[in-house]
């Protein structure tokens, strides 16, 4: 019997020991988490992700500029708002045209003088053509007298017949000077409003020209639309960018871009690709874009364009980069877009399908080889991995981890790591 006791008590014991050892290590298992970030792995298709920042330009648009022939720099002294609407016809910016308008009145009142030229050369005409018309009678009827005292042969004596035939001669002499005079006059007079009217084609040529420059400092809309006012390249910096756009007191050059009206029938999203990333994309592939201003959707894109040659981007800083021009096209425009506003674009330029994903993140280096930190219970396990393919943002690994670990996403604290052996 008190065998039987004695192998009881035992036996207790024995239980009591092996609830402790299982009770300590749950706990260790079981223990707090410790206050580290962690990731989960999962598992899926692997996409490295190549992101970019642009801005949404339209594929098409109507360019209004300073005209030309104005010469000289000119300021805006009205100008539509960003973005407003605007019709066919509407008067979108003004330049200064005070002197132009000087101008104007000058050739008005050399039209109106070379206009009261023309009147009194006109008048003038009028009356010498009538002493002409008179001195050609007079000088007719002393012909017909002279011939009518010619005709008095038989009633007069020789010397008076004599002295009527040099009357006779002396009167036709005189008609044919009157004609002849009358012939030179006319050509003269003709002559004289001829160079007056050119002088008053001329005046009126200046008028018209200045009023058609007075014309061009209004800029109409040729079309509906909405109005996008472009950057002024001298509030940029040394190199470009930076820049506001046109305000009513600028002043602009000859043929400087003011405006646009977008086509938003069609809008592209246009970005600077890194040199790195460039053997990566190709035109067609396909791309998601958020646009800041217009929250909460996602627009569905494709790369149209891809620049063959690099340019120096100096407006980074010092030394400059060299990016190639992006284009990507939005296949579902959307009413609340407009030119100008800031987006991003996240293209797909590497997949592998079913394979265990980690977060970038949660891979740390360590003598030259990739590894993660492992949950497991109250600490972390330093874990060796096989990284397949590596993005920016995942990572496809072959081995060392499996769906569900969780990762910590920072290197932890020594004492929260777990020594191996």
């Amino acid at each position: 019997m008190k065998i039987l006791k004695h192998k009881g008590a035992i036996a207790a014991v024995v239980i009591v020991l092996v609830i402790a050892g299982a009770a300590a290590a749950m706990n260790a298992r079981t223990g707090t988490v410790p206050n580290v970030t962690t990731a989960e792995v999962t598992r899926g298709d692997f996409v490295d992700y190549i992101q970019i920042r642009g801005d949404i330009r339209p594929a098409k648009s109507i360019v209004l500029a300073a005209p030309l022939q104005a010469g000289g720099e000119l300021q805006i002294v009205k100008l539509v708002k960003n973005t407003a609407a605007v019709k066919k016809g509407d008067i979108v910016v003004e330049f200064d045209a005070t002197s132009l308008e000087q101008r104007l009145q000058e050739r008005r009142s050399e039209l109106k003088t070379a206009d009261g030229e023309i009147e009194q050369a006109l008048a003038q005409a009028k009356i010498t053509e009538e002493q002409q018309s008179t001195s050609l009678m007079k000088a007719k009827y002393d012909v017909e007298r002279a011939k009518l005292d010619l005709g008095k042969r038989d009633l007069i004596s020789r010397i008076e017949f004599e002295e009527a035939k040099l009357a006779l001669a002396d009167a036709e002499q005189r008609l044919k000077e009157v004609q002849a005079k009358g012939g030179s006059t006319t050509v003269g007079s003709n002559a004289e409003l001829l160079g007056k009217k050119r002088k008053r084609d001329k005046a009126q040529l200046d008028v018209d020209r200045t009023t058609s420059s007075i014309e061009a400092l209004h800029l109409r809309a040729p079309a509906d639309g909405t109005v996008n006012i472009l950057e002024n390249p001298r509030t940029g910096g040394m190199f470009g960018g930076g820049g506001v756009e046109f305000r009513e007191g600028d002043r602009a050059w000859a043929g400087a871009s003011i405006l646009e009206l977008p086509d938003l029938s069609s809008i592209h999203l246009e970005a600077r690709l890194d040199e790195s990333d460039r053997g990566r994309l190709k035109v067609g592939q396909t791309a998601t874009v958020k646009i800041e201003a217009v929250p909460g959707k996602d627009f569905a894109a494709r790369v149209d364009l891809i620049s063959v040659l690099a340019r120096v981007d100096f407006s980074s800083g010092w030394p400059p980069v060299r990016n190639f021009d992006l284009g990507l096209v939005l296949s579902d425009p959307d009413p609340r877009i407009r030119p100008g506003m800031t987006a991003t674009a996240r293209i797909s330029a590497d997949r592998l399908p079913n394979v265990t994903l980690v977060p970038a993140e949660a891979i740390f280096q360590k003598d030259g080889r990739p590894v993660v930190y492992r949950l497991n219970g109250s600490k972390f396990d330093e874990q060796s991995i096989e990284i397949t393919r590596r993005g920016r943002e995942q990572a496809a690994v072959g081995s060392g981890v499996k769906p569900g670990d969780r990762l910590a996403v920072r290197r932890p604290e020594p004492d929260l790591i777990r020594k191996k052996g």
